[in-house]
């Protein structure tokens, strides 16, 4: 049972999780029934980047979702 919001467990652990080769952001989620879960967002999925991201962070369910890379956008959109 998770004792600290959310929000700063996914603040705290955010560094580590950026410094897996492959992760390029995390976030807070929840699931279709309001739980709330800890996204990891990768470039793309493989066995050895699972690997190193954990099921759980303090008591809340990691999620690992493929997005690709993450760019900037320019001021005009």
């Amino acid at each position: 049972m998770p004792t600290r919001p959310i929000e700063k467990v996914q603040e705290e652990h955010s560094s580590a999780l950026m410094h897996i080769p492959g992760v390029v952001g995390t976030a807070v989620g929840a699931l279709a029934d309001g739980t709330p879960y800890i996204a990891v967002f990768v470039e793309e999925r493989t066995p050895e980047l699972e690997a190193q991201i954990p099921d759980q962070l303090e008591g809340y369910p990691v999620r690992v979702r493929v997005t690709g890379t993450f760019r900037a956008l320019d001021d005009d959109g």
